[in-house]
């Protein structure tokens, strides 16, 4: 476990490795306890180093057993080996060979970083820096070397022996061991290696390039789960063929492997070649998978497959560049799934979550540029920020140039730095020359953190028959960073006419303007539109086309004529979030919302909508969460307020829409049998919402529809919908629904999660007390990353109300739990502690309480890791 804190990294002293590795030879003996591995590299010395420079290399947890170079053995003179560091004093020459034999306990590694067993597989895990803790190496992202890998293993125990590139030899030995070795002839950083060794099931299928060349395509998970791995393969098929029409982008290796492995720090890891994924992304059937954990494979095999060109074959220069590979797949997977699906529900799903994930990490002590320029563990900066910011920024590209002009510039960045290790002044340069833009300004949403705010005036002059519009960005002091240059933003604009039909105009002046795209770029400016009638109401930022918040003098029934007729999706959408943070703001405080039926009214004639998409429909059910309010409250944040005021507006709606309800919940029939394709998805997705509103009804008939409902579902969307209903709202017999659900799915692990997690999410609950007893449970364990999620996550982030409780017991209790995690897991008590993020905006007392929750990490008697040292500093700043 890392504990040193003593040297941040900076991006301005990046330097260059002295040597270059250009080819690595690895050779591992396989043996839970003491794995061998040999690591043999050609090395160069560059011209720029002086003859007789030290070499060092990093390690993590090593043991050393021995070194030769050019085949003769060291001296002891002539090196120096500990558990963290291999310093080769005087190398020989200007190339040379040097082998380096070390020992790991995959058994013991806890930490999931490196080479571990994961239900008695090898597996590896080496983004960012778990190379290192296989062998003594430059672990880091612009080393770039040819792998060939050798491994040996006992046959009956470990049948399967997969790593990176291309299949070359495979065979038996002595004593019941065998061996396979793998060539990847493509230079890569280690980050990015892999191995996999054990018994395991596999599913395959054929693909052919476009340029008619044969990939054989596998997928491996444990046996009896290869039923379970075909929407994924389906899924990989689809994301191929899209990557060739969309980005001109082939697969370049004769096969491609998937592993789906239980225990996973991540969601899955885009290694050359052979990717290994959380068996969560991979695994699915209508009995265990909800559509949201469709969807989730589709984009997640997507992203990875996607990193083969954007973090693979181009990858980036240093880790302040993660963006580069991260927040660019991210976009690719997202553009993916639009076109896959529906492009408005798909960019409100994105929307919603860049909302409440990224927005308050950018308002609070953990806000970070999307390209920092220091940090003290890259892996705390796996953010949000760097993978939906850094998403956000190349849908902003897209916007300015177009979907044209954005293709020309990947293109020349394709063919400019294939082979490389890349920065975002390199990605910049290549749309800035197929474009002649010139894109300095725009390139400052990469340097500077914090969400912009955009305050929009209008004023109309009558004689004129002109609109002016007064746009100014504000972006406020986030940490390190007090003052801010305006950024260029795009605004996706139109207007509406007093009927709610679109307004025409006759010319714009005051910005420059491509198509529906006002380039904002000044501090202030103000457009102005010739020829438009009075009482027309802007609808700006369409398509979310900037990742800003927007403040405008609209008042709520011009929300109200954007929210029946704007004609762009998303702005439908976000105009009916906003009449409704308007109310939930004004009960929170014990204000009156005057507006509430006319709401309600407009709600109504979008539910009913048959011309509407189900999962629009579904989305517009879906009120504002407690992170959209967090702003608009900030101080004086209360959630207890904020639950009993959606709680009142959830009532309201139930009461005005219920005869509404009644009919599409016995009208709307997803496909039978079941279909994961987005209509039936959509379909399930409006009735479940209804549901959900349903439970808070005071007819028992409802709530006997609740328990019907559950116990009538033959997908697992129906079935953990109708569950969290019952539990939620205390509906007579959620007890036994409980019971039921458990006995059907304890042999299923991802099943059983859900079954944590509708409890953890429960405001209804008894809050730490319901999780300690869950802990207990024989199914729970706390070194297992998904179930640890499954109970922390659904009651940190998903259930503010018992989260934030006013007594902070619960913030003692999470301060606990990362201390416990942190002696065996540093990356995932991190993440978990991730949850304090947004503690500053709350009221007076809760944070108070918080504050002392967080002190007590950095009080704790143990040795606590630079992972949650580090994110604890950061919230207390």
């Amino acid at each position: 476990m890392k504990t040193d804190l003593s040297n941040y990294v900076y991006l301005k002293d990046y330097q260059k490795t002295e040597y270059v590795i250009s080819e690595v030879d690895l050779v591992f003996k396989l043996d839970p306890e003491k794995t061998i591995v040999q690591n043999k590299m050609r090395i160069e010395r560059r011209h720029q180093t002086d003859a007789g420079t030290t070499l060092v290399l990093d390690g993590d947890e090593l043991t050393f057993i021995s070194a030769q170079v050019n085949g003769q053995s060291l001296n002891e003179g002539q090196f120096e080996a500990s558990a963290n560091s291999f310093r080769l004093l005087t190398p020989p020459a200007d190339e040379f060979e040097l082998t380096i034999t070390t020992q790991v306990n995959p058994s013991a590694n806890t930490q999931l970083s490196g080479l571990y067993l994961s239900s008695g597989n090898y597996c590896t895990q080496c983004e960012a820096e778990g190379f290192r803790r296989i062998t003594y190496f430059y672990d880091r992202p612009d080393s770039l070397a040819i792998y060939k890998t050798r491994i040996e293993a006992l046959k009956a125990k470990y049948p399967v022996l997969l790593a990176n590139g291309n299949p070359l030899t495979s065979g038996d030995m002595d004593a019941g061991y065998h061996f396979a070795e793998w060539l990847d002839p493509h230079p890569k950083p280690s980050y990015l290696f892999a191995l996999v060794a054990g018994d395991l099931g596999r599913v395959s299928a054929p693909y052919t390039t476009a340029s008619g060349r044969n990939v054989a395509l596998n997928i491996y998970v444990e046996h009896g789960n290869e039923p379970r791995s075909t929407y994924a393969m389906d899924c990989l098929i689809r994301s191929m063929k899209w990557d060739e029409e969309r980005f001109g982008r082939e697969y370049d290796l004769d096969v491609f492997n998937i592993v789906a492995v239980s225990d996973f720090n991540m969601g899955a890891m885009e290694n050359k070649g052979l990717n290994i994924f959380n068996d969560k992304y991979i695994l699915a059937d209508p009995k265990v998978a909800t559509d949201a954990d469709y969807e989730g494979i589709e984009t997640v095999v997507a992203h990875e497959y996607f990193h083969n060109w954007t973090g693979n074959r181009i990858t980036c220069r240093d880790w302040f560049q993660l963006c580069l590979k991260e927040g660019l797949t991210v976009f690719r997977d997202q553009e993916f799934s639009s076109d896959e699906r529906s492009r408005s529900v798909q960019r409100i799903q994105n929307v919603r979550s860049l909302k409440s994930r990224q927005f308050p990490e950018d308002s609070g002590p953990l806000a970070h540029p999307v390209r920092p320029d220091t940090y003290k563990e890259i892996n705390n900066f796996y953010t949000a920020t760097v993978y939906q910011k850094g998403s956000e920024l190349c849908g902003m590209l897209q916007t300015l140039l177009g979907i044209d002009g954005f293709r020309k510039g990947m293109d020349l960045y394709f063919e400019r730095h294939d082979g490389d290790a890349a920065t975002i002044e390199d990605f910049l340069a290549c749309f800035a020359e197929s474009s002649q833009i010139n894109l300095d300004q725009f390139a400052l949403w990469y340097h500077q953190s914090g969400t912009p705010l955009l305050k929009v005036t209008r004023l109309y002059n009558r004689d004129r028959q002109e609109l002016s519009l007064t746009i100014s960005q504000e972006l406020a002091p986030t940490p390190g960073q007090e003052k801010k240059e305006p950024m260029l933003i795009p605004i996706r604009f139109g207007l509406l006419a007093k009927t709610g039909d679109e307004q025409a105009f006759s010319a714009i002046r005051g910005a420059k303007v491509k198509d529906d795209v006002i380039w904002l770029e000044n501090a202030t400016q103000t457009i102005v539109f010739e020829g438009v009638s009075e009482g027309c109401v802007p609808s700006l930022l369409r398509g979310f086309s900037a990742p800003v918040n927007i403040e405008s003098d609209l008042n709520s029934f011009e929300k109200l004529l954007l929210m029946q007729h704007d004609c762009d999706g998303f702005s439908k959408w976000q105009a009916l979030q906003d009449v409704a943070g308007d109310i939930l703001v004004k009960l929170s405080v014990g204000q009156e919302a005057p507006e509430l039926d006319a709401f309600t009214e407009a709600l109504a004639a979008i539910i009913g909508d048959d011309s509407l998409e189900y999962a629009f429909r579904a989305l517009c059910l879906q009120m504002p969460s407690h992170d959209d309010l967090v702003p608009h409250l900030s101080g004086k944040y209360d959630p207890e307020a904020v639950y009993q005021a959606k709680l009142k507006l959830r009532k309201q709606i139930t009461k005005r829409l219920l005869p509404l309800f009644e009919t599409i919940y016995s009208e709307v029939k997803p496909a039978s049998p079941f279909n994961p394709d987005a209509t039936s998805a959509g379909a399930r997705s409006l009735r479940n919402t209804i549901v959900s509103y349903l439970g808070i009804s005071s007819d028992q008939r409802h709530h006997e529809l609740v328990v019907k409902h559950f116990e009538n579902a033959d997908n697992m969307s129906d079935q953990i919908s109708a569950l969290i209903t019952l539990v939620h709202d205390q509906i007579t017999g959620y007890e036994v629904a409980l019971q039921q659900f458990y006995e059907m799915h304890k042999n299923t692990p991802l099943a059983l999660d859900k079954w944590f997690a509708a409890q953890a999410s429960s405001p209804t609950s008894s809050g730490v007390e319901m999780l300690e007893c869950l802990a207990q449970d024989p199914a729970f364990s706390w070194g297992t990353p998904n179930r640890v999620r499954a109970l922390l996550d659904p009651f940190t982030i998903g259930n503010p109300r018992l989260f934030n409780k006013a007594d902070g017991s619960s913030y003692k209790y999470l301060a606990q739990k990362v201390l416990e995690i942190d002696t065996k897991n540093p990356q995932l008590a991190a993440r978990v502690l991730n949850a304090f993020r947004s503690w500053q905006h709350l009221e007076p007392t809760r944070r108070q309480l918080a504050r002392q929750a967080l002190a007590s990490i950095l009080d704790a008697k143990q040795a606590i890791s630079i992972d949650i040292r580090d994110i604890t500093e950061r919230c207390l700043q």
